[in-house]
């Protein structure tokens, strides 16, 4: 006698979501997407390895926010780099067997939670994790340990690696920042991303059309983002330049700053807003994945002079919204400088670039794109159940 097939309900809309992120312990461009993913799902909780809300940006004040076990032990707020060995055992502990629907915003280890057998995982890649991949070589360098020490990493990091290869086929979707992202997923990662460029708040900063006094170059002061090139030339071309953003690398680039650079740490998003506006434009000189810092830029109708790879590639006109130098290297960004134009650009044309950027587009390509792997989803769920006999 036939058994009747067990038929799981087919809904419309996912009935309980899950945020998961990376570590929330600053506030950079990744966690503006967190924020924007917290707006679709306000009520969804985010599980996240550390949570640190002295450095956590006001949005996620009220939000039910779950850290792992790492978040109680000895320095992990401060020093949650310590840790890393334990991360992706954290991660895999996140108990998501309630949720319908997991959505995860990774450049680390986020990607890799265990959902439950018929729910959904949708991934957020920002880019595949830079020290275990592209900046392998660099990270293991740049780590303040005695030799000795060193020599104990790369061994680790390449189990770290193998767990980060097989984390990053658990998500049913995955989605990216750029072309750039997309193609460094397709080679470490061997699958395939759908491109969604993050969102940047444009709404909130008004732009000038007033000219500048001063270059402006900033964001988070680590080695990858090359601010060395930056300060070097400015450095020998003695003219004004302004520097915003804490990192590593802050005592080494003033070391080398020439006397009209002025750093100035942490600043307000209304304090970097108003930098934006007076400058005479803003200096790009890293590879980056997307770039959220030089659209904010553009929004306030300032021109980019940025390096012409990664994500500014993809984000600025050359001509039209900024221009790009060729060489990574302090000579070229002084010739660009020196070479540079403002007149010959319209700040109303660089903001109208800039608005194909702005969050409610991404809002509503996100939620099309999460309808549509949901329905997919629940289709293939009904199809698969109705043949258990």
């Amino acid at each position: 006698m036939a058994v009747e097939p067990v038929r799981f309900e087919t809904r419309r809309e996912p009935r309980r979501v899950a945020l998961v992120h990376d570590y929330l312990v600053q506030d950079g461009g990744s966690e503006r997407v967190l924020l924007a993913l917290h707006e679709l799902y306000p009520r969804a909780p985010i599980f996240t390895l550390f949570h640190n809300p002295a450095r956590t940006h006001i949005g996620f004040k009220h939000a039910d926010i779950r850290p792992s076990y790492l978040n109680n032990l000895p320095f992990a707020k401060k020093r949650y780099q310590w840790y890393l060995p334990f991360m992706p055992d954290a991660v895999e502990r996140f108990d998501l067997s309630n949720f319908d629907l997991v959505l995860s915003s990774s450049s680390t280890f986020a990607k890799g939670v265990i959902a439950a057998p018929e729910g959904l995982h949708v991934c957020y890649c920002h880019t595949p994790t830079r020290f275990l991949w592209q900046e392998r070589a660099g990270y293991v360098n740049e780590l303040p340990q005695p030799r000795f020490v060193k020599r104990f990493i790369p061994p680790l990091l390449h189990l770290m690696r193998q767990w980060d290869a097989i984390a990053a086929r658990r998500p049913d979707v995955m989605l990216t920042n750029s072309q750039t992202s997309r193609l460094r997923i397709r080679r470490y990662y061997q699958r395939d991303a759908e491109v969604l460029a993050p969102p940047v708040d444009i709404d909130r900063i008004p732009f000038s059309t007033n000219p500048g006094s001063y270059w402006l170059t900033g964001g988070r002061l680590v080695a990858y983002k090359r601010f060395d090139l930056v300060v070097q030339a400015f450095a020998k071309l003695n003219v004004p330049l302004k520097i915003f953003g804490e990192g590593p690398e802050r005592d080494k680039l003033r070391k080398m700053a020439g006397p009209k650079t002025e750093f100035l740490g942490h600043v307000t998003d209304e304090a970097k807003i108003q930098l934006f506006r007076d400058a005479i434009a803003f200096l790009h000189p890293q590879i980056e994945d997307f770039g959220i810092t030089a659209v904010e830029a553009m929004a306030a109708g300032r021109p980019i002079i940025a390096f012409g790879q990664g994500g500014a590639a993809e984000t600025v006109l050359n001509g039209v919204t900024g221009t790009f130098f060729e060489v990574q290297c302090w000579e070229d960004v002084g010739n660009a400088v020196l070479r540079f134009d403002p007149a010959r650009f319209d700040p109303r044309q660089i903001r109208k670039h800039a608005e194909t950027f702005g969050k409610p587009r991404f809002l509503e390509q996100m939620k099309q794109r999460l309808d549509r792997a949901w329905s997919s989803h629940t289709s293939d769920i009904s199809h698969l159940t109705s043949h258990i006999v």
